[in-house]
């Protein structure tokens, strides 16, 4: 019996460390490594796929790791397994982001299980959003999602989103006039990317948005067609939380995607904005619309879905063998 519990926990912990690989990451670097043995899973920060000067304290690739021990939890949950979860369990390797042990059966929550589904179908939405406003309700639920790991979701005032659209366009500006800032950008998006990583073409839009805070300029135009019109019912929301260092970004991106699987069963949208969190000065001007609240992590446009209900394409994925050690 006791062989076969043994090799039912390492079933499941392989299809969490599987699930996770679907998790959002700046880039679609997936920077993260998972170690797995039969009775625990750890996950390590991976280096060899950080972005050295668009996030040179890596603050943005552990929040892209938090995003995937959040999913690998929800694959978790789903299966029936109570986690025992120990974030940064070794200072002396911060690389260390966290470790998971399976503790008992438990019953299945039928949130759980449309979590699980809605990792599959979650994606990023860089063309301009539908004119119709969130419902209170819905955007209510979102921010409960996020507050429910212990992060916060500050929904902007009208006046603020021209704030952060001042903010977003100087971080713009700041990192396009840094050439090895551009060439970072331009060996990770476009093409193809037959690897499994980075943006490719198919997703990034094939004309500049008209939208009020400015989304990622890549440089070049993509394959997505994007309308003419110009977004106006889309809300903006500063993701942060109470700690500024790795285990704040780790939170951080565990609560990114619990507002993200929240939103896609809602049937909204989400596009991360980043540069105003990368760029020094512009992250400072955004902690200060938070006022006391706590440290930015990201900046979310949340909208309502494509009335017409065509989904972008997703990005690819690197192979399971990339990510997985095996023990």
């Amino acid at each position: 019996m006791q062989a076969a519990d043994s090799r039912a926990e390492a079933r499941a912990l392989s299809a969490a460390a599987a699930t996770a690989g679907h998790a959002p990451s700046i880039h679609n670097t997936q920077p993260w490594r998972w170690r797995l043995s039969r009775s625990e899973l750890n996950l390590y920060l991976d280096h060899s796929r950080a972005l050295d000067v668009t996030d040179p304290d890596s603050r943005l690739a552990i929040l892209s790791c938090g995003a995937a021990l959040h999913h690998a939890l929800v694959s978790l949950a789903a299966d029936g397994w109570h986690t025992i979860l120990a974030r940064m369990p070794d200072p002396a390797h911060p690389d260390h982001l966290a470790r998971l042990r399976l503790d008992h059966r438990m019953p299945v929550a039928p949130a759980a299980i449309r979590h699980l589904q809605t990792v599959g179908l979650r994606h990023t939405e860089r063309r301009p959003s539908a004119s119709t406003p969130i419902h209170a309700e819905s955007l209510r639920a979102v921010v409960a999602a996020v507050e429910s790991t212990g992060a916060g979701l500050h929904l902007l005032r009208p006046d603020q989103v021209y704030d952060l659209a001042s903010a977003a366009d100087q971080a713009q500006r700041a990192e396009g006039e840094d050439l090895a800032w551009q060439a970072e950008l331009r060996y990770w998006t476009g093409g193809t990317r037959p690897l499994g990583s980075g943006i490719p073409d198919a997703v990034i839009p094939d004309r500049a948005t008209l939208t009020t805070v400015p989304g990622r300029d890549f440089g070049h135009h993509g394959e997505l067609p994007v309308s003419a019109a110009h977004e106006n019912g889309a809300t903006f929301a500063i993701l942060y939380g109470p700690e500024d260092d790795e285990a704040g970004w780790l939170r951080a991106g565990e609560a990114l995607s619990a507002a993200w699987l929240t939103a896609t069963e809602l049937g909204l949208s989400v596009l991360p904005l980043s540069a105003t969190i990368e760029v020094a000065i512009t992250r400072e001007r955004i902690r200060h619309l938070l006022a006391d609240l706590g440290h930015p992590h990201l900046v979310l446009r949340l909208a309502t879905g494509d009335p017409a209900g065509t989904a972008a394409p997703h990005t690819p994925r690197l192979p399971a063998e990339q990510v997985i050690e095996r023990f």
